[in-house]
């Protein structure tokens, strides 16, 4: 699906098409069966970038009836530096890995992590692009569960298999040359860090900076001390101030295509639909023929 089928949405944002409040979960989960309403399917998707024990945490402690969530294996394909470090899955593996997961037809799906939604806006992303509607993030992650009361439960979920069938395009995506041009005639935000934006570290990819043009919007500015999203007015500011109000399309990359999906959420948050570029700097700092920018203005090297 290309830029020109990106669009803002007219109608009211609805915060809560995005987010579920831990209180919320709380009480649909401590229903009785057959009561109140369905049931959603809980996710996991504990993960950070050079950590390995995501699996770990969630034997160790997860929300009752939760199925654990591979980031690298399940919702990402092999890396390349063609297609980045965590290139989008096969829609016949991504729908294999729902159905053992028990997603459903019709049944809502709950996300979470540890890290304020970073990890879990991935699953997030790719099931509403993959055309699950009804999926949202707990606000807040695990700690909000447990400042709510939510008790945790150990060991492995092994859930009842699905029956869902995942067809992609839901959401919109752009490649590089998609990304450049908003960059130039859009909006094209870098959810990195500040400082990996203007070049000055860069831990994990061939080359560093931006992709010229680009806005830099860190991902970890949408949300509170707690690890929630910010209140809806202040992140609908945050955004205004970065031209995201103005009705050009959108676009967001970060470095492998997970914490973009984070800022994809917040912009649906408030009423911005925006475009994923899942390859990201991964992929384009490993093509040579790109044009690199560093500090917050464009000064451009290579390509």
């Amino acid at each position: 699906m290309g830029s020109e089928t990106i669009d803002r949405r007219a109608a009211e944002p609805d915060r809560a098409d995005v987010l579920v409040d831990a209180q919320e979960l709380l009480d649909v989960l401590g229903q009785p069966a057959g009561t109140g309403p369905i049931t959603p399917v809980v996710l996991d998707v504990r993960w950070q970038m050079g950590r390995a024990d995501g699996h770990e945490q969630y034997l160790a402690g997860h929300l009752p009836g939760a199925v654990y969530v591979d980031l690298d294996g399940e919702l990402s394909s092999v890396a390349s530096p063609q297609e980045g470090r965590h290139p989008l899955p096969d829609v016949a593996a991504l729908q294999a890995a729902a159905r053992r997961w028990g997603v459903r037809s019709g049944v809502p799906v709950v996300v979470y992590d540890a890290v304020g939604g970073m990890s879990a806006a991935r699953a997030w992303w790719l099931l509403r692009w993959a055309g699950v509607a009804d999926v949202r993030l707990l606000d807040g992650g695990l700690d909000a569960w447990r400042a709510a009361g939510g008790r945790l439960d150990v060991g492995e979920v092994v859930a009842r298999p699905g029956d869902v069938v995942l067809e992609t395009g839901a959401l919109a995506t752009i490649g590089p040359d998609e990304a450049a041009r908003l960059a130039r005639d859009g909006l094209l935000l870098d959810a990195r860090a500040a400082e990996r934006f203007r070049g000055e570290v860069e831990p994990v990819d061939p080359r560093a900076g931006h992709i010229p043009g680009a806005v830099s919007a860190p991902t970890s500015q949408n949300l509170d001390a707690a690890g929630r999203f910010l209140p809806t007015g202040v992140l609908a500011e945050r955004f205004a101030g970065l031209g995201a109000l103005a009705g050009a399309p959108v676009g967001v990359y970060c470095g492998s295509g997970v914490t973009a999906a984070h800022q994809v959420a917040a912009l649906a948050a408030v009423g911005v639909d925006a475009a994923l570029y899942p390859g990201s700097w991964s992929q384009w700092s490993s093509d040579p023929d790109r044009p690199v920018a560093t500090g917050d203005g464009d000064v451009v090297a290579g390509g």
